[in-house]
């Protein structure tokens, strides 16, 4: 999974105030369009993302501040990469198309479970739910 990895670092370092402003605006949207995701082999995927998308919200608005900002561009950066229709494997493909959408969120939650837990526990949220902890 290292090369995810490096691949959310790397797209998370792009993500200044201004893009995760831009990208807050957009969420509401996105939001109801990850409910229309149909994934049987990434069970959690649509939770882990609404869960991201509700932490940037929370945070962006102001209303939680204890998530360190790189979990914050790092969650951005897997939204947005979620939302887009081509990725590293198209989205239109069978079986396989959310296949590195989950891989993206995965690794966020993954590299930043403790605070996302933290937050989690706030929201009274199940994190064990959500992770990519079976």
């Amino acid at each position: 999974m290292s090369e995810i990895v490096n691949f959310v670092n790397h797209g998370a370092s792009a993500i200044t105030p201004a893009v995760a402003e831009k990208v807050l605006r957009m969420v509401p949207q996105w939001k109801l369009e990850f409910t229309q995701i149909t994934a049987p082999k990434f069970p959690h995927l649509v939770d882990q993302l609404e869960f991201l998308a509700d932490a940037v919200e929370d945070v962006l608005e102001g209303a939680y501040k204890e998530l360190p900002y790189f979990a914050v561009a790092q969650a951005v950066f897997a939204l947005a990469y979620a939302h887009k229709k081509i990725g590293i494997i198209p989205d239109y493909v069978p079986n396989l198309g959310r296949a590195d959408d989950s891989s993206v969120v995965r690794a966020v939650l993954i590299q930043n479970e403790k605070p996302f837990a933290v937050y989690a526990a706030c929201r009274s949220l199940d994190w064990s739910h959500i992770t990519s902890q079976p």
